[in-house]
């Protein structure tokens, strides 16, 4: 179904159903273009799997790695992720916090809208840097800390954010509405919770999505956006690589090499 809406601000969404902007498609492309055949997918905070009732054809399908990749394994703390039909393996987190995997076992970690909802930043990096395999990556997509929505978010009590998103986005389950707690959603953030990590932060404003099927709102909250500095845009697109270390001393050795033969 094709939203009138954002089809009158962006006529291309006729065509296939999403927007120049729309931070799904940028966000789960470049994960695609990330992957091999080869490669197991660790997607934390799975949940149920609830991008399989978006209506776009394309959206959707550019999400769903099982059987594209050796294998997807979800974890999440809620038992729910058991009933997800995108994982070749589902994985509940216990109170302790600790993913059941090996160290550095997965090549990919995605975690699509997590980051805001973790309260122990320090912790679960440290898991997400166990278990993943040197020069994996980690591919997150998260409000900003500092963009409006979030600013909103965090000054607003949780039973009247439940009450905007039910009426704002009526298509969203209640529960897919979960506390927010926004401690790893800036650069700086980032930067503690995975030092020497190679950091690429995009931020991003997608079309608008808190805007009641009004179209003087959605016209009003594109314009905000095209007005806001990166600093304060409402997404970020985060993609961070773990050094291999084994890697990174051949490359120092040969260049050292290479320096006493200059030298001689």
């Amino acid at each position: 179904m094709i939203d009138a809406v954002a089809a009158s601000v962006f006529p291309e969404v006729k065509a296939g159903g999403f927007s120049r902007l729309d931070s799904t498609v940028q966000f789960f492309q470049r994960i695609q273009a990330l992957l091999t055949p080869d490669s197991v997918v660790l997607d934390f905070g799975a949940g149920r799997g609830a991008h399989f009732e978006d209506p776009v054809t394309f959206r959707r399908d550019i999400r769903i790695f099982k059987g594209r990749v050796r294998e997807v394994i979800g974890a999440d703390i809620d038992p729910v992720v058991t009933t997800n039909p995108g994982l070749d393996r589902a994985l509940v987190i216990g109170p302790d916090g600790k993913l059941p995997l090996p160290d550095q076992s997965v090549d990919v970690i995605i975690s699509d809208f997590t980051f805001e909802h973790i309260g122990t930043p320090s912790a679960v990096a440290a898991e997400m840097d166990r278990v993943l395999a040197p020069g994996g990556w980690i591919c997150a997509r998260t409000p900003n800390r500092f963009g409006y929505l979030a600013i909103t978010s965090q000054l607003m009590p949780e039973a009247i954010k439940l009450r905007v998103v039910r009426n704002s986005q009526p298509g969203r389950k209640e529960e897919d509405v979960f506390p927010t707690f926004y401690r790893m959603n800036t650069k700086a953030a980032l930067k503690r919770c995975f030092p020497g990590y190679d950091h690429c932060v995009i931020a991003w404003d997608a079309e608008p999505a808190y805007y009641f099927g009004k179209l003087w709102l959605y016209r009003m909250f594109k314009f905000i956006n095209t007005l806001t500095p990166d600093y304060f845009k409402i997404a970020l697109l985060i993609f961070l690589q773990k050094p291999d270390v084994a890697q990174r001393d051949a490359q120092r050795r040969s260049r050292l090499a290479g320096s006493a033969e200059a030298a001689e």
